[in-house]
């Protein structure tokens, strides 16, 4: 099957990213927009059209706008995802030789950053659910704990990267952390990308944006938490602790000199959708048809665990001693189709669309498949990683990632250097990065997520020759 008949095909039940459910959420301005004659929104940056880096034109007049109507200083549209951007923000913050605070759950491309940067990855470890296997939210007690440890290590510290909500939807005090980090003189990003909907402060239950308790820096993916286009995100900016021409002058590194005038568009309507009082209405709606999704599953004794995000619905496979990326091949085939599989859950994202019939459909199928051979009704945990509270390569990430390497198999590794990463994706959290010391501990959790993760981790591994 080509590409394009493989796109225009119809799926029964999408409930997975984009958030905008292959268009039935997207706001109306880019509906009708893309009703218009092909291509007509194919535009270079003209004189009144400009661009993210561009200080006159529309672009700019948007930006400044959406900056104006959230309450920040600045921001930037982004045409390469929250990765551009997070890799851009961090550019912006660091320089060469200096170190960043982060957690282990940390998106892959945050440690692509450090590598062309030249910056030191200083990972700190976080809380661990081990009945699903899942990285979990810190508070500000655990954060002072890293904090003590990290000035053992006597590193340059730049800044600190803070990721909430998670890929499943939990999330923390954000305030207190924020807090803490500030009291330390340093300046934050958060990684927001799967909370993007959260500046609409539409009900006090829900999280709050981490720009509202003062964060310097949030980068917000407006496909994964809003119903932006792939690829659209936007950069936000306040305060004083870090230097705006710095931050442009990284996106201009990182980001396309000719960036999309139709992601461009997405990345203004999907703002308005949020902070306007008609998309404001419709979110409220949703969310609300979400959360009784769930109270129907749960009443019918279907496994789900509590998030802080209703408009994402995780399955606890492993509860029944079930693998959740083969619990997607099933659902897949009943033609419901997930977002983040993984081997002890299944997570769905409801999105911007209406999902009429969902709850049945859904208790229906996870019935069969508990009725099936496949169910073992065998309750399942998960080993917690063997890392230390903090953590730093034995040798810089960029000499690693590009020194000569040989390709060896997990069970020979023991003792030798990482030249590269080891990530599932999704959820595109590193297990290993370059250069770290691939102790017996380590090889021994590897080759166990190998089994865990069997096509997604390779039996072999590249280290430094």
């Amino acid at each position: 099957m080509g590409l394009i008949n493989l796109l225009s095909g119809n799926r029964s039940e999408n409930l997975f990213l984009p958030a905008h459910g292959r268009g039935d959420s997207l706001p109306e301005n880019l509906r009708k927009l893309l009703k218009l004659r092909p291509g007509i929104w194919d535009l270079p940056e003209l004189f009144e059209i400009g661009g993210p880096l561009i200080a006159e034109g529309a672009i700019a007049e948007s930006q400044k706008s959406s900056a104006y109507e959230v309450g920040v200083d600045r921001c930037w549209y982004g045409v390469n995802g929250a990765t551009g951007l997070l890799q851009s923000s961090l550019l912006a913050l660091a320089k060469p030789g200096q170190a960043v605070l982060m957690p282990r759950n940390i998106h892959k491309s945050c440690i692509q950053a450090c590598l062309f940067g030249g910056l030191t990855p200083l990972l700190f470890d976080v809380p661990f659910l081990s009945d699903r296997g899942h990285s979990f939210t810190f508070d500000r007690k655990w954060l002072q704990r890293v904090f003590n440890k990290a000035k053992e290590f006597e590193e340059d510290i730049a800044a600190v990267v803070l990721v909430n909500p998670t890929y499943q939807g939990y999330s923390a005090d954000i305030e207190s952390l924020i807090k803490e980090i500030h009291s330390h003189s340093l300046p934050v990003l958060v990684d927001e990308a799967h909370g993007a909907y959260l500046i609409s402060r539409i009900r006090e239950d829900l999280p709050k944006s981490a720009l509202f308790f003062g964060a310097d820096l949030v980068v917000h993916s407006l496909h994964k938490s809003a119903p932006g286009l792939v690829q659209s995100a936007v950069l936000w900016s306040q305060g004083e602790m870090v230097d705006p021409f710095r931050i442009e002058r990284s996106i201009e590194l990182l980001q396309t000199s000719s960036p999309s005038a139709l992601l461009l568009a997405s990345c203004e309507s999907s703002i308005k959708e949020l902070i306007e009082t008609k998309g404001k209405k419709k979110l409220i709606s949703r969310i609300e048809q979400a959360e009784d999704v769930s109270k129907f599953l749960l009443s019918n004794e279907v496994p789900l665990l509590k998030n802080s995000d209703p408009l994402r619905i995780i399955l606890h496979t492993s509860k029944f001693g079930l693998s959740g990326i083969e619990v997607d091949k099933k659902f897949i085939k009943k033609g419901i189709i997930g977002e983040l599989a993984e081997p002890g859950t299944l997570t769905f994202c409801l999105g911007f669309s209406s999902h009429k019939g969902l709850g049945k459909r859904f208790v229906r199928i996870w019935n069969e498949i508990l009725k099936s051979s496949f169910a073992h009704q065998k309750l399942c945990s998960f080993t917690r990683p063997p890392f230390s509270i903090v953590s730093k390569p034995f040798m810089p990430c960029a000499s690693s990632w590009g020194s000569t390497f040989e390709k060896v198999s997990l069970k020979d590794s023991i003792g030798r250097i990482s030249a590269e990463m080891v990530c599932p994706y999704p959820p595109g959290i590193p297990l290993l990065i370059p250069g770290e010391i691939l102790d017996e501990e380590r090889v021994d959790w590897l080759r166990e997520q190998r089994s865990l993760w069997p096509d997604q981790i390779s039996d072999f591994v590249r280290v430094i020759f």
